[in-house]
Parts: C-alpha cells; sequence; structure tokens
C-alpha cells in the first residue's frame, strides 16, 4: 500500500509532525508514505516531494491580500504536484491542510475527480466549507450554512484578504470544487468539527472521527526542579500554552486571573511573542514559544492544572499534553476542547465566563491529586493507536475496491 499525503509543510507544527508519524506508521506496517507539501523544509529520514517555493508563496499572499482569493493562485506549482502524483502513483491519497498559499484547489480537484483514487481529507480547521476563514465560532458566525457574503471578519483573520471580501464567490468555487468527487472520506480530530461538516456542503460524503494522539513517551511526568529552579515553591501554577497568544486564544482571562488571584497563585504562559513579552503582565510569567516536547512536558509536569481559555478550537492537543504529564485541565466549553475532558481530570467552564473559571480553579486547588486519572484519560489518545485507525481506513478503503 502506497499513500501519498497533502499538506502545508512537513515535519513542522502540529499537521506537519501528523504527516511525519503517519509515513513512519506505514513503514512499520511494510507499507510505504510520502508527504508532499509546499513550504518550509522536511525533516531528516522522511520521503518527502517539496513542490512550492518562496516567490510562489508570496504571489499567493497578494492575490489572498489584493483579491481575496485564498486557495485559488500557485497554479503552477499545483501542476508540479499533479505530476509527482501520477509519478508516484499512490494508492490513496490522503489531503491534511490545503490552504496556506501553495496550491490552486480547483485544480488539484479537477485531478482527484478525474484520478479516480480513494481519497482521505482530515480537516483540522473549517476553512474548507467556508468563503474566508478557517474559524468562525469566536464570532458565531453560520454564513457558511447558506453561502456566506459581507464577511465578517475577512481583513483581520487568517487568510487577511485585506482589500476585498470575496467570501460569496469563493464558497461558491469551493463547493463547486470540493463536492462530487467519486471516492472520498473526510476525517476530523473531533465530533464537535463532524457535526458541522455533516451540515456544510461536504455533507454528502462519509465522516470519520480520528482524534489526535500525543506521543505518550515524550509526553509524561518528568521532575527535574524546574519549580525550585523558577522561584514558584509554595506556589498554586496555573499553566497556559498556544503556538500564538491571539485574541481567539483567550489571552485576556490570564490578565484577569492575575488581578484577581491571590499571590498564592502563579500564572505561567508559554507561546509568547517577543512584542507581548514586553507588555507582559508583572504577575505572569512568560515563556517565548519552544519547539522542544522536552521542554513543554516539564512545564506541564510543574503545573497544578492546565487553563485552556481558548474561545475557538477544534480539537486542542495542549489538553491532551498536560494530561499525559498527569496535569488536570480546565477548558471553557469551546468547540472540541471539551472532548478529552471529564470530571475524572478536569472541569469544563461556560466560555468566556470569568467568575465560573476562578471557582472551578479554586474547586480544584481542594480536590485530591488527579494524576492517575490524567494518565489514564491521556492513554485514550496514544499517537500509535490513533495513526493505526488511518492505516485500518486505508485499507478498508482499498478493500472495497476489490
Amino acid at each position: 500500500m502506497k499513500v501519498l499525503q497533502i499538506n502545508t509543510v512537513c515535519g513542522s507544527g502540529s499537521v506537519g509532525r501528523i504527516t511525519v508519524d503517519i509515513v513512519h506508521a506505514l513503514g512499520k506496517a511494510g507499507d510505504e508514505g510520502m508527504v508532499a507539501f509546499g513550504r518550509k523544509q522536511k525533516p531528516e529520514g522522511v520521503k518527502a516531494y517539496k513542490f512550492g517555493t518562496d516567490l510562489d508563496m508570496g504571489i499567493h499572499v497578494l492575490h489572498t491580500f489584493l483579491k481575496g482569493e485564498h486557495g485559488f493562485a500557485s497554479s503552477g506549482q499545483t501542476e508540479k504536484l499533479v505530476k509527482k502524483i501520477e509519478e508516484y502513483n499512490p494508492d490513496i491519497i490522503h489531503l491534511h491542510n490545503i490552504h496556506g498559499f501553495y496550491l490552486d484547489v480547483e485544480e488539484l480537484f479537477w485531478y482527484l475527480k478525474q484520478a479516480g483514487k480513494p481519497v482521505v481529507w482530515t480537516l483540522h480547521d473549517c476553512w474548507s466549507f467556508t468563503g474566508h476563514c478557517a474559524h468562525f465560532d469566536y464570532i458565531g458566525c453560520m454564513k457558511w450554512k447558506t453561502g456566506c457574503g459581507d464577511c465578517p471578519q475577512y481583513r483581520n483573520v487568517y487568510p487577511y484578504a485585506l482589500f476585498k471580501d470575496n467570501s460569496a464567490r469563493n464558497y461558491r468555487r469551493k463547493k463547486k470544487a470540493f463536492t462530487g468527487v467519486a471516492d472520498l472520506t473526510i476525517v476530523t480530530p473531533s465530533r464537535w468539527l463532524a457535526g458541522y461538516v455533516r451540515q456544510s456542503f461536504l455533507g454528502e460524503y462519509p465522516v470519520q472521527v480520528i482524534p489526535n494522539g500525543i506521543a505518550l513517551g515524550k509526553f509524561c511526568p518528568v521532575e527535574k526542579g524546574l519549580r525550585k529552579k523558577l522561584g514558584f515553591e509554595g506556589k498554586y501554577i496555573l499553566l497556559g500554552v498556544a503556538g500564538m497568544w491571539e485574541e481567539r486564544k483567550g489571552y485576556a482571562w490570564f490578565e484577569e486571573l492575575a488581578d484577581r488571584l491571590d499571590d498564592s497563585f502563579q500564572i505561567i504562559l508559554i507561546g509568547l511573542s517577543k512584542r507581548k513579552m514586553k507588555t507582559l503582565h508583572p504577575k505572569i510569567y512568560g515563556v517565548m514559544r519552544t519547539n522542544s516536547m522536552e521542554e513543554l512536558a516539564e512545564y506541564y509536569s510543574m503545573a497544578d492544572v492546565y487553563v485552556n481559555t481558548t474561545l475557538e478550537d477544534t480539537f486542542p492537543t495542549t489538553n491532551l499534553e498536560a494530561l499525559a504529564c498527569g496535569t488536570p485541565v480546565i477548558t471553557f466549553a469551546t468547540g472540541g476542547s471539551v472532548e478529552s475532558v471529564d470530571i475524572s481530570c478536569g472541569k469544563i467552564v461556560p466560555r468566556g465566563d470569568t467568575e465560573a473559571l476562578i471557582h472551578a480553579i479554586e474547586e480544584m486547588r481542594r480536590e485530591p491529586d488527579k494524576k492517575e486519572a490524567c494518565l489514564k484519560k491521556a492513554a485514550e489518545y496514544d499517537k500509535d493507536e490513533r495513526f493505526q485507525d488511518y492505516l485500518k481506513l486505508y485499507k478498508s478503503l482499498l478493500e472495497k475496491r476489490k
């Protein structure tokens, strides 16, 4: 079995790492995998093909900014990709993020309809069925159900169509391109996203939920004296982690917690930009972004509770990472964030409710140690088992063709 995966990047970021892990899972099973990607570089030892260029990405960015048409440029790069697919001749084509300034989605889907190969499409966000945005939950916009247009956030959220709202036309073009593939299966990491997909124009396809997995060998309880090193002995530590602390990640709630909680609490935020570090609340300890799983595991293990104030999320792996380090999770009731948390290992509070959040933190502080319950919950998300779910899906699609 040969599987070609297509994604923006290979080996970096959460989705890029997933593509590499699937290649490794295929190899262990005696099968073969390759990643085709458009940006950055691949890690050593992974079979991959880069078809994008920095120049093309820049042109695609301008196309998006000026015309509001994200995903409808990069024709030449997409032609290179199609030639590579034909040369590699995979049994399965597995799409991940097809947005990100590197593909012409109409050209790609025209080819997929002609090729007649089984296609798996893992959706990591909502971009595929909206006229513009990758996330709409924060502002509660449901225009994607009827066709988009007059987009309330085309300028200020990715992919940033700065000068023109083309969301209605984009929606029509996506619907025409993405529907009508003879053998396509959609995968989502959360039941929440699966529910929205079924309400969208992609509802014609079968949808399967395969949660994201994590490396339990990397994310596990560790004790290297970090609390003492930082001078936080005797403190009740609240940890927050984000790839980028933008508004929808709920940074403002940590500032409010810093104002209202007494000095027996210590807030630590990881993933801050240099600019954010300069304006950080004096009662918050900040750490810049790190790609080191070992360093993250130390912080998760040191924390008394992981607090996720996200206002918009599909299925945050940070919740899983915290649980795997034995740390309970308090999360806003946002998107798929609630699906990895139950009363045994954490608390769910209404989105944006500061009083409920503070109450949950104070309750958690009084409750017995939840380490074992957290580890038991995290075991459900062992990445090796989750990637076996993909291999089972691939094989079932090929079996149907015999």
